[in-house]
């Protein structure tokens, strides 16, 4: 039974007919692809770069064998095709002339059937493998001067390989020769936090499915003097060249840290208009037309006290913008935990304010956090925006859009845990696994796709985790709902006392 090797492309080139379908049987018995060429000049123009040996007679009328030999070698696409000479030349003269044109292997006229199907065998597994090393060699190349992180692991998470950029980022040694001694789950979990966790299951990463789950982040908490840095982690099973077994995964680190701040930065924005912009608006707008349909019916003295209640209106409207744009520069020139945070007695009147502005009519609010000193490391104006991304979220999944909300507010040395409860209905496993990603339309299961969906709770968990924070979701037990759990750093944890 022959051994076939569909892949492997042969020349044959022999002015002898009958050779010419000799070489051609021998070959396409044993699975080749055979390309014919009956000259010297024929064989010239036919051997490309996906010629995987040439099978060469020496003597032919116009250019013999030798010469032809030496112009393929001369072209750096063909330099590296093995050639096997056939010749009825026995002389050693010959045999060195074939030598210096650069012949690989010698059959002498007439060849044992067997030996040449044996030579042309272990050549193109040889040229092969030579290759595939040379394939190799370039995505190596490549991948090592990439400005993305690249490794190859195990499935036991052992690092095989890693370029000069994911070393960097993973404070490993610079040397490529150095060996990687922790498991990659380790190495990364003594420098980063990894998000969102329920993402980051050894089982579930190490799946076929794991390429349709969702993005994971590396993310390394922000300090006093530098903003957070991301990393998007993106799992690939491969057979590539690259990787040493087809059960290797490889690994792809992104930079993301401007895209994520800069989508942090909108979604701050967009918040902060949609609540701080439309009370100053709505009196401005009445007063304008008012005085544009009434005018003729007032008084001197009552045109003049409504021009003045719309100009006090305008600039409560150009503090507010003032209050925008000073919070947006600043949000983008320092950490959010260089600036100055908020004491806990703050968010019960805060919270206040926002169901009072959401028309959310049913909230309480407890514990400890109503009377304690600290001071939680988020300034006052993003925790206003988290709250009532949260709120608004408990409102529009609510069945009636009329939540009853529990707040609970715990202080502890190191954190702020702030719970909010509502009794909306309960989340599916999934919606849960998934409910901090960015663009997941967890609603569609029970509402019919709401509008402005995508962002808000992403953002809300992004920016918790900046700041070495953390955010939980789970069913209230035993009444229907959603709690959402934000344990928020201190001040004092922030400096690390």
């Amino acid at each position: 039974m022959s051994t076939k090797f569909a892949e492997n492309t042969i020349l044959v080139v022999d002015d002898d007919p009958t050779g010419r379908e000799v070489l051609y049987g021998l070959l396409t018995v044993d699975g080749y692809h055979v390309e014919l060429a009956q000259s010297g000049t024929e064989a010239l123009q036919k051997a490309n770069t996906t010629t995987d040996l040439i099978l060469l007679d020496v003597m032919m009328p116009d250019i013999d064998g030798f010469e032809v030999c030496r112009q393929l070698r001369q072209n750096p696409d063909l330099a590296e095709v093995p050639i096997i000479m056939l010749t009825a030349l026995d002389d050693r003269d010959s045999l060195l002339e074939g030598i210096e044109a650069g012949a690989d292997d010698f059959l002498s006229k007439p060849f044992d059937r067997q030996e040449l199907r044996a030579r042309v065998r272990t050549i193109t597994r040889l040229n092969r493998f030579r290759r595939l090393v040379t394939e190799r060699n370039k995505f190596q190349w490549v991948i090592d001067h990439a400005d993305e992180g690249y490794l190859i692991i195990d499935n036991s998470g052992d690092i095989q390989y890693a370029n000069r950029q994911a070393r960097m980022y993973l404070n490993l040694p610079t040397d490529p020769n150095a060996p990687i001694t922790q498991p990659f789950q380790t190495i990364v979990k003594e420098h980063f936090r990894r998000e969102p966790k329920a993402a980051w299951d050894t089982k579930q990463i190490l799946s076929p499915s794991s390429k349709q789950s969702p993005p994971r982040y590396l993310v390394r908490p922000e300090t006093d003097t530098a903003h957070a840095f991301w990393l998007q982690v993106d799992f690939l099973p491969t057979s590539s060249a690259l990787a040493a077994h087809p059960t290797d995964w490889i690994i792809r680190l992104r930079d993301v840290t401007t895209k994520m701040l800069l989508q942090r930065d909108m979604w701050q924005f967009q918040a902060m208009i949609s609540h701080k912009l439309r009370t100053p608006l709505v009196p401005v707008v009445g007063t304008a037309n008012l005085l544009a349909s009434e005018i003729e019916n007032f008084s001197k003295e009552e045109v003049s006290l409504l021009a003045q209640r719309a100009i006090d209106d305008v600039a409560r409207l150009h503090e507010t913008v003032e209050d925008i744009v000073r919070f947006t520069d600043i949000t983008r020139q320092a950490p959010i935990t260089q600036m100055q945070g908020m004491p806990v007695t703050r968010i019960e009147p805060m919270l206040h304010s926002l169901s009072k502005t959401l028309k959310i009519d049913s909230i309480t609010v407890s514990g400890n956090g109503l009377t304690t000193n600290t001071t939680v490391a988020v300034p006052a104006e993003t925790l206003n925006i988290v709250f009532q991304e949260i709120l608004q979220n408990s409102k529009k999944f609510h069945p009636k859009n009329t939540p009853n909300i529990a707040i609970t507010i715990i202080a502890n040395a190191d954190t702020v845990n702030v719970k909010f409860a509502d009794d909306g209905v309960s989340l599916s496993p999934e919606q849960l696994k998934y409910i901090w990603t960015p663009y997941y339309q967890g609603e569609k299961f029970f509402t019919g796709e709401s509008s402005g969906i995508g962002l808000g709770l992403p953002m809300v968990a992004s920016l918790v985790w900046s700041i070495n924070g953390d955010c939980l979701a789970y069913n209230r037990d035993p009444a229907p709902g959603v709690v959402i759990e934000l344990r928020l750093p201190t001040k004092k944890q922030q400096r690390g006392e």
